[in-house]
């Protein structure tokens, strides 16, 4: 499967964005699906993902009630609306996908062996 990441930007303090990332290849079906950041200097954290079966999300404390992972099915594309963004959110933006993770391996991104090059998002004040 092949990822595309899209939809980053500059955004001030408080702003908005939405990223994507469009499965192309073969359907995101049965394959967790998740967002990780990197930014300079940082190890690549985990953001949010959805499990194999689609069925449940997670996030990152330091997201939770400000992003929201959603995807569409028939268009193959996950999403990755960012509320309320602060300055600490600039990093560069992967998505990852993965049909043999296990639940309790979702937040290692070296468990992910499909990855979209990365879209920076950076917050300014």
């Amino acid at each position: 499967v092949q990822l595309q990441a899209s939809g980053g930007g500059l955004v001030q303090v408080g702003g908005s964005l939405r990223l994507s990332c469009a499965a192309s290849g073969r359907t995101f079906s049965g394959y967790a699906m998740a967002w990780f950041r990197q930014a300079p200097g940082k190890e690549r954290e985990y953001v949010a993902g959805f499990s194999r079966n689609g069925g449940s999300t997670y996030y990152a404390d330091s997201v939770k009630n400000r992003f929201t992972i959603s995807r569409n099915n028939a268009k193959n594309t996950v999403y990755l609306q960012m509320n309320s963004l602060k300055p600490e959110d600039t990093a560069v933006y992967y998505c990852a996908a993965d049909n043999r993770i296990i639940t309790s391996q979702l937040r290692n991104y070296v468990q992910y062996d499909y990855w979209g090059k990365g879209t920076l998002v950076t917050v300014s004040s």
